[in-house]
């Protein structure tokens, strides 16, 4: 006989907690596994937890499409910055009959606002040293410029495009300067004058004020000695030109040139 104590409990009740607790023990793995696996589905390589933040909030441009396919998003919450530039700032280069570049670059940017805002777009034109730009966070941004009054020699014609070199996404802000590049290209007929691109243009201030992963470019529409008369009596065109560049980065948008490079240049200025 055993000595008295505790009673034993019967193996079928210990059993059936064992059973009880092993299945809860998989029902809390499982519903683990599956928070992973989203988080692991919406993370895409190169992205920050930063990164996510801001895509929760601001819906940018194509990312899982490859180039050339086709997006659907609400372009509503697509938000597109103008740079005009000079504006509220300076006059910017002034030709000898007093045209100041400034004017010049406002008008454009207007009208490049004005047709985005009509195919639905949320446009927000800015002043060249605007306090909205410090941590700016869009969509896409673009800075209008144009170049010299001076009359260099008959080659200094043309536009030229940049993009931001310190952004946390390059490769973003390259496929808006390349798609800026083909459309302008394309719509006014005047070619890339990639010779004269300068620092101004790649270490443009904005680009050290707007949010990190902004996509951003700067654009010279053309040169007010030669190309004067396309850029004040065809504002239009100029900003058709830059409104189907962007639309072509927001839309994911094919393009016959991959980079800016590779478009008919003007032959490098001699002074």
């Amino acid at each position: 006989m055993e000595p008295a104590g505790k009673p034993k409990e019967p193996k079928t009740e210990k059993s059936s907690q064992q059973f009880t607790s092993t299945f809860g023990l998989v029902a809390v793995v499982g519903a683990v596994a599956l928070v992973l696996a989203t988080l692991f589905t919406a993370w895409t390589p190169g992205d920050s937890p930063g990164d996510q933040v801001f895509q929760l909030g601001f819906t940018p441009g194509p990312t899982a499409a490859s180039p050339g396919t086709a997006v659907s998003f609400d372009r509503t919450a697509q938000v597109v910055g103008i740079v005009a530039g000079h504006w509220k700032n300076d006059s910017g280069a002034v030709c000898p009959d007093g045209l100041e570049e400034s004017q010049v670059n406002l008008q454009i940017a207007s009208l490049v606002q004005k047709l985005l805002v009509e195919q639905g777009y949320t446009v927000e034109l800015l002043a060249e040293f605007d306090p909205r730009l410090e941590g700016y966070q869009a969509t896409a941004l673009v800075s209008i410029h144009a170049d010299s009054c001076d009359f260099i020699n008959e080659l200094a014609t043309g536009f030229k495009v940049a993009e931001t070199m310190i952004n946390k996404r390059p490769d973003k802000s390259a496929r808006l300067t390349s798609c800026l590049a083909d459309r302008y290209a394309r719509i006014t007929g005047l070619g890339m004058h990639s010779a004269s691109i300068t620092l101004d243009m790649t270490s443009y201030h904005a680009f050290g004020e707007i949010h990190e992963i902004t996509p951003a470019s700067i654009i010279e529409t053309g040169f007010l000695n030669l190309d004067r008369q396309f850029l004040t009596e065809e504002p239009q065109l100029a900003a058709q030109g830059i409104a189907a560049g962007i639309t072509c980065f927001l839309n994911n948008e094919s393009i016959t040139l991959s980079t800016p490079s590779a478009l008919p240049t003007t032959p490098t200025i001699t002074p």
